[in-house]
């Protein structure tokens, strides 16, 4: 699909199609775009769209590129999959103040970002793309923001409930895991902010955006840590009480084991066969023994409760 954004009598339309003549377009918004369509765009606005192995290079150099007439971009997107965030990515090409953007989903980043332009009127397609990242910034203070909703939900229901189960640390360990994907992902754009504050493509009005920008990237990032250290603490405390209930239960057999020692002994004694064991001819043998018995757990007890060790 192809959406495009123009400027017609000073006024901003958004429109759908390939009816690009005799209109100022400033940015051309392709979303899981055909193949005649991508062809179409590259040869009226003389520009080479990513290829799909090109958008999902790693390397520093694919993610930032500038050459004389333009700016190409790749930016990975978080969306999320079964309760875990994945990066999908997204290219942007600026040339000519015309801004092109290829993506296979629908982002809420973009939605917000049509209704903020028919307030920010802008101008060309440098405009566009600072609102873009300005949106997206927005986005993963949400997102940063939800994650630190959920550490604090479980800080309290471990303090509350002390429930310990194998759930509740898989979940720590899933926010872990989302927490490094938002930190990486809001390097990256760190990494961009900074190379597009040093091009030459945007005017020197504009830096001062890109500075607030760069700032808020940083608090993110900072928030970030101070959330993974967090999820850290929550990890060491589960282990912590599970080491403390297991110690627990440890204990509680190792006392039960030793309450019947002297028992298990007095009985060991007198199921010897010996002939010669005077008690087992006596009327009060069986009694004493039972007594005997008694008293030893009896006195086990209540050493172990002097020493403070119940």
């Amino acid at each position: 699909m192809i959406q495009y954004l123009a400027i017609e009598n000073g006024k901003i339309i958004v429109e759908k199609g390939d009816d690009f003549l005799d209109k100022k377009i400033i940015w051309i918004d392709l979303m899981s775009p055909e193949e005649e369509e991508k062809i179409l765009v590259e040869k009226t606005f003389a520009v080479e769209l990513f290829t799909p192995q090109e958008s999902e290079e790693i390397e520093s150099s694919s993610k930032y590129a500038e050459s004389e007439d333009e700016i190409g971009i790749n930016l990975n997107f978080l969306s999320k999959e079964e309760g875990q965030y994945v990066n999908e990515p997204v290219s942007f090409i600026l040339k000519d103040k015309l801004l092109v953007t290829q993506r296979d989903y629908e982002y809420k980043t973009f939605s917000d970002t049509y209704k903020k332009i028919r307030t920010l009127k802008p101008k060309e397609g440098n405009d566009i793309l600072l609102t873009l990242f300005e949106t997206r910034i927005d986005f993963d203070a949400d997102l940063i923001e939800n994650i630190t909703d959920q550490i604090t939900r479980i800080s309290k229901g471990l303090v509350e409930t002390n429930e310990l189960d194998r759930d509740l640390l898989l979940k720590i360990t899933a926010l872990q895991e989302s927490t490094i994907a938002i930190r990486e992902n809001i390097v990256e754009k760190q990494r961009i902010l900074s190379a597009i504050l040093k091009s030459k493509f945007f005017p020197k009005d504009s830096y001062d955006m890109l500075r607030v920008m760069i700032k808020d990237v940083s608090s993110l990032l900072d928030h970030t840590s101070f959330n993974f250290e967090r999820l850290e603490f929550l990890q060491n405390t589960f282990l912590g009480l599970i080491d403390m209930e297991q110690n627990r239960i440890i204990k509680i057999f190792t006392v039960v084991t030793v309450i019947f020692m002297p028992p298990t002994l007095i009985a060991s004694a007198y199921g010897m066969n010996f002939n010669f064991m005077p008690e087992l001819d006596q009327k009060w043998g069986y009694p004493f023994a039972i007594v005997l018995m008694i008293c030893s757990s009896a006195f086990t007890l209540l050493f172990f409760k002097r020493k403070k060790w119940l």
